[in-house]
């Protein structure tokens, strides 16, 4: 009995190991803490996808749990009142500082958009929270974190539409004196798909001639920018890598467009795009736009162009307008686009599927004469400047989060 009890217990101790290594780069740090942390969500993973197959709930509802478990209420502190409000009528939390401003009272603002793959996440999770305090505490500024709709409830382009209302709502002189917020310190900032939002509303308000106020900086953490190529180098590199693995990349991709699956396919496959997008791939052309150091053993291959119509393209009804839609892949605008665009802070991870979209976004800002600094972390993975929670807290995140937010106090 003693020695069936010791068997149990090695195999049970085995098959654990067996579950939670992976094999990651020895370059990361904590690498133990990292594959514990992603066994959580490749276990989430694999329960989402069986009650998707046996039609109990569809697989980003299960995924949603991740939101839940880090979802708070935002209060006040001793430093910080915390407010939440609708701005056009969405959304939002909003942070400020209890102490006075400045000689002139005027605070610095940041609007802040929560990444999750425009499916899960949200600006009342406590790492965002955190954050919020952080960059208000250590830069007497007022931050607005957007509580936007999700796909697949809601689709593209209602995540996108809710952060432009707030954004245009909020550079408003009559809101921003509400709040006591300089008008030519106003920045927006976003993580993975709140990455994608702010360069997507930071290029919209460049272009639309009524903004009286524009935005002074644009701050951009290992964002996810274009849907056209899903085999760039980092794609292919990091395709298996810990929390953003190239499969939930193409699902989120899929979901913010569309709940037919069609897509979802086609996109793993790299061969979604329709005659009409594949016109804008030279804006994506990761032979042209990152440096030679990121192309490693890949070589370029355009991806296929499916033919038919719109619809029949991707096997959907007509998604394939969508990501060639520069509001959803903001690497696709013109160079004559960019030019009039805020300076600009790019974040980007070694070990990240989506580090070339921000490469190469870095390097078409700066050749268009806009001022970028994109600090590159060698030892970096998606979503790590999130993991400042314990028991999930790692050593970079500290680190991320203190660049981040002194490129905020010397470029606001």
């Amino acid at each position: 009995m003693r020695l069936g009890s010791i068997i149990l217990f090695v195999a049970f101790c085995s098959f654990t190991a067996y579950y939670v290594y992976e094999p990651i780069p020895d370059r990361i740090e904590e690498r133990w803490k990292l594959m514990l942390t992603n066994s959580f969500f490749r276990t989430l993973s694999h329960l989402a996808d069986l009650c998707e197959s046996a039609g109990l709930k569809d697989y980003m509802d299960v995924m949603y749990v991740i939101t839940l478990l880090e979802k708070i209420v935002p209060v006040s502190d001793e430093h910080v009142k915390v407010t939440e409000e609708k701005f056009d009528g969405v959304e939002v939390v909003l942070y400020q500082p209890k102490r006075q401003g400045g000689d002139a009272g005027l605070r610095r603002a940041v609007i802040y958009l929560h990444g999750g793959g425009w499916c899960l996440g949200s600006s009342r999770m406590s790492p965002y929270d955190l954050l919020a305090r952080k960059i208000v505490t250590e830069l007497d500024a007022v931050v607005l974190s957007v509580e936007y709709r999700l796909a697949p409830a809601h689709h593209f382009p209602v995540p996108y539409e809710d952060v432009h209302r707030v954004v245009k709502y909020f550079l408003q002189k009559g809101v921003l004196a509400q709040y006591s917020v300089d008008p030519g310190r106003v920045a927006v900032s976003g993580d993975s798909a709140g990455g994608n939002l702010a360069a997507a509303v930071s290029q919209q308000l460049q272009k639309e001639s009524g903004q009286q106020i524009k935005l002074r900086a644009q701050a951009l953490l290992y964002p996810v920018l274009q849907a056209l190529d899903l085999k760039t180098p980092s794609y292919q590199q990091n395709k298996d890598m810990p929390i953003l693995p190239r499969t939930l990349m193409v699902r989120f991709w899929s979901e913010y467009f569309t709940s037919n699956k069609a897509l979802f396919r086609a996109m793993m496959a790299n061969s979604h795009n329709s005659p009409e997008s594949s016109r804008l791939l030279k804006f994506v052309n990761w032979s042209a736009f990152l440096p030679e150091a990121y192309h490693k053993e890949y070589n370029y291959s355009a991806p296929a162009v499916a033919q038919g119509t719109e619809g029949e393209a991707a096997g959907t009804d007509g998604p394939s307008q969508s990501f060639a839609d520069p509001r959803a892949s903001p690497l696709l605008v013109p160079d004559a686009d960019l030019h009039s665009l805020p300076k600009a802070y790019i974040l980007t991870c070694e070990y990240d599927v989506l580090r070339d979209d921000g490469i190469m976004y870095a390097t078409r800002l700066r050749a268009a004469g806009v001022e970028v600094t994109h600090q590159h972390y060698d030892t970096g993975f998606h979503g790590a400047l999130m993991f400042t929670v314990w028991p999930t807290d790692f050593l970079i995140a500290r680190r991320m989060t203190d660049n981040y937010v002194k490129w905020l106090k010397d470029n606001l």
